[in-house]
């Protein structure tokens, strides 16, 4: 059992997507999200940029004793999670294959569309996972700039948010796919106002709870599961279904997990779109300053 934490980390906002779904799965685990909100966004910038960025990133986390690294931003997964996985000797899990894998169990015409970043969609990543899984499937793919900017200002409704939806999403309509995915993890925010829109035309998918998933077996395949530690009042430690103890004073206090979030902007809308998304889980934001070299 090993009660280090998980980091998670993304460009943004984004990636509280994967952590909720995290947090959801395995609600005893300690977490540490990372948000580079100085540096976004990562889709527009080149990639081996973007490489340096999370090996710097992978370097804070890890110095942190984090005990599984989840990169939660399509973008950084498809620049660097291979380098990221031969590099590290801890478990690293991206939000691309999961997402991929997905989508092309849940076609039936073997159209997919696909809304990204700029750089996820010219790497190509979604394109070469699909294939590898079911070289039939046709993937269209649309880079979605505009509305990764509205969603880390914190516009997750309107009429400004439908419009800009709608220009990314109704040509893929026309391409009659079956399977949206949402190839960048700050998508999933407005996941409900997709699904109103356009219900019934599509699927859509998110590879935040696929990844969830994966990180729940990758912990169980190493067996890095948190004990869940419980404390007794009087001082004595006592692990989980160890509560049957007698005696003035001991009453099991379960220990809440940790959950620490970071972030390197000092005019972003962290905390405020992390308690809409994942209501109190978030009390405060920690502004680091990260030296990237470039």
């Amino acid at each position: 059992m090993d009660n280090r934490p998980i980091g998670v980390f993304d460009s943004g906002v984004g990636g509280l997507t994967v952590l909720s779904e995290i947090i959801h799965l395995l609600p005893d685990e300690n977490t540490v999200y990372f948000g580079d909100t100085l540096r976004f966004p990562y889709g527009p910038r080149d990639l081996n940029q973007v490489s340096h960025f999370v090996f710097k990133i992978s370097e804070f986390l890890t110095g942190r004793n984090v005990k599984m690294l989840v990169v939660a931003c399509n973008t950084s997964t498809a620049a660097a999670l291979e380098d990221l996985k031969n590099n590290l000797k801890i478990p690293v899990i991206g939000v691309i294959e999961p997402g991929a894998r997905t989508a092309s169990n849940n076609t039936s015409n073997n159209r997919v569309g696909l809304i990204a970043t700029k750089g996820t969609v010219e790497s190509r990543a979604y394109e070469i996972a699909i294939k590898n899984i079911n070289p039939r499937i046709n993937l269209f793919s649309y880079a979605a700039p505009k509305l990764v900017e509205l969603i880390e200002a914190g516009v997750l409704e309107g009429v400004k948010l439908q419009e800009v939806m709608s220009g990314y999403v109704d040509p893929l309509i026309k391409e009659n796919i079956d399977v949206l995915i949402l190839g960048c993890t700050h998508f999933p925010l407005i996941e409900n106002q997709i699904i109103s829109k356009y219900s019934g035309d599509f699927k859509v998918i998110s590879s935040a709870v696929e990844t969830a998933k994966d990180v729940k077996n990758t912990l169980e395949k190493f067996s890095l599961q948190n004990e869940n530690s419980i404390k007794v009042i009087n001082g004595t430690h006592v692990t989980k279904g160890s509560c049957g103890i007698s005696g003035a004073g001991s009453t099991c206090i379960r220990q809440g997990p940790e959950r620490t979030y970071y972030e390197t902007g000092n005019a972003s809308k962290f905390l405020e779109v992390g308690r809409m998304f994942l209501g109190g889980e978030i009390s405060e934001v920690v502004r680091v300053k990260l030296d990237m070299g470039q």
